[in-house]
């Protein structure tokens, strides 16, 4: 029987920079700056693919979106692919969650007439769900009905804000209001208080959890008093050129993506100053409860036998290059936060190396002591909890998304290019970074000089040679992972030879 507690935590849309500990101008997280004092911070730690099925296929999975394919919400994973759930199941645990997945069902394995074929928010198969909450509410609505509210008969209009003061509310803009709930009866906090009463539930034996907030995602609509915590003018400027006509001149696939409903140059630029806020006010709600969640595990005698990872699925651009979401391949929208306080090993340590969410499943497993699986592109980072820098390491981080439209097939007649084209992969270096797409010109920043992303230099012929080792790097990082399953093994006379060549 195991007697390691893991406690797996994610948020929806969490920027990389906003945690005090790192030093933001703006947000406070006091709880997750202590759990990153007593474990370890990787401040440069980036998620594999976007929007939220495909990064959490990779989370989960360990595999780079090359492999696992399930590249927009909706498209399926494919069935054969093992992932950290099934795998501790070996091990002696039952891992439960609380929140989504978003990972799309495989159709091959289910009935036509399935009802988990109508929806891309499906569990990951190895969890044994305890309350589902994602787009689905139901159990939390109810809870509402319970405590006396109103609620609508569509489900995403509770968080249609709610104000008295109409003359504020259209000064700050539409995402300043609080919402009709209070703030010990919101999302987060229903879904903390289910992860408590799991933990109570097991009556100190050992558990797994995978709690799955949503916020900081959209809807921007915070619960008084985290609606107002902090003020519009307060806010960090957006990182983007002069105008969004400027910022689309940049890359045929911006100035696509910025006629869409993400371009925020429509909104007024207070308006656009209020939604940072709120959505840091939600930031500031989550770790509120996540110190909530610390804290009974202390009370309970657990926090020490308590491994704890936290991270989020994807970044936010947040009103930089002129747009909201998690979308392209920019920095903030790929770009994570990622704790882990370890049962022992070493404390406060932040490390600098290049780490991704393919790293966590092989960590995972790694440290219930169960062999790493074949299929995993991802290393564990077990070294780095020990106190230890590993002799070799990635030099890079490396993502990709998937813009393709299976129903609508928008960006292709936009672009002029195929379903299939609709790609690209980026090779992010310490200080060049790439981005590769299969039918559009190429791009290259130079981010010691150009942090932010703002000058492409692909055209540029004093940079044909860092293009072109760059792309050489990019090319053999996806010849090195490509799908290793049954790649190390050889049949012989005397049965199978197997190596592994991680």
């Amino acid at each position: 029987m195991p007697d390691l507690n893991i406690l797996f935590i994610t948020g929806d849309q969490w920027r990389f920079d906003a945690l005090s500990a790192l030093g933001h101008p703006v947000v406070q997280t006091p709880n997750l700056d202590a759990l990153a004092a007593d474990g370890v911070l990787f401040k440069r730690h980036f998620t594999n693919a976007s929007p939220c099925g495909p990064s959490r296929s990779s989370l989960h999975t360990g595999l780079y979106l090359m492999t696992h394919r399930s590249g927009r919400n909706g498209t399926p994973l494919d069935a054969r692919f093992t992932n950290w759930a099934k795998e501790l199941r070996r091990a002696g645990y039952d891992p439960g969650l609380i929140g989504y997945t978003d990972i799309s069902p495989d159709p091959r394995v289910h009935a036509a007439g399935d009802p988990a074929l109508k929806t891309y928010e499906g569990v990951l198969p190895g969890l044994t769900p305890h309350l589902v909450m994602g787009s689905d509410r139901r159990a939390w609505l109810a809870y509402l009905r319970r405590r006396g509210y109103e609620v609508p008969a569509v489900a995403k209009e509770i968080y249609t804000p709610q104000t008295e003061d109409k003359a504020m509310s259209e000064k700050r803009g539409p995402t300043f209001p609080p919402g009709a709930f209070k703030a010990e009866h919101s999302d987060t906090a229903f879904t903390t208080d289910a992860a408590i009463e799991y933990i109570d539930q097991h009556g100190g034996n050992a558990w797994c959890l995978h709690l799955s907030h949503l916020r900081p995602h959209p809807p921007l609509v915070a619960p008084a008093p985290w609606h107002d915590l902090y003020k519009p003018e307060n806010m960090p400027a957006s990182h983007r050129q002069k105008s969004v006509e400027e910022e689309g001149r940049t890359h045929p696939w911006i100035a696509h993506h910025l006629t869409g409903k993400m371009g925020v140059g429509s909104m007024p630029e207070h308006h656009q100053r209020q939604a940072k806020a709120t959505y840091f006010g939600l930031i500031a709600e989550m770790d509120h409860h996540l110190g909530r969640l610390v804290d009974h595990l202390k009370k309970t005698g657990q926090y020490e036998r308590t491994l704890i990872v936290f991270t989020s699925d994807h970044g936010e651009m947040l009103g930089d290059h002129w747009y909201a979401g998690k979308d392209g391949f920019y920095d903030p929208a790929f770009r994570v936060p990622m704790i882990i306080k370890p049962v022992g090993g070493t404390k406060g340590s932040v490390i600098e190396e290049f780490t991704e969410h393919v790293d966590v499943m092989p960590t995972l497993c790694d440290l219930v002591g169960l062999e790493v699986p074949d299929q995993a592109d991802g290393v564990s980072l077990r070294p780095f909890l020990e106190g230890k820098i590993p002799a070799t390491w990635r030099r890079a981080a490396h993502f990709e998304y998937d813009f393709r439209e299976v129903v609508d097939g928008a960006p292709e007649r936009a672009l002029g290019i195929r379903l299939d084209e609709c790609c690209l992969a980026v090779w992010r270096g310490e200080r060049f970074k790439y981005v590769h797409f299969a039918a559009l010109p190429p791009m290259l920043f130079d981010l010691e000089q150009d942090p932010n992303e703002l000058r492409n230099l692909a055209g540029d012929p004093a940079h044909q040679g860092t293009m072109l080792e760059v792309a050489q790097a990019l090319l053999s990082h996806r010849l090195v992972h490509a799908e290793r399953t049954l790649t190390g093994m050889h049949l012989t006379p005397d049965g199978p030879i197997r190596r592994r060549g991680r």
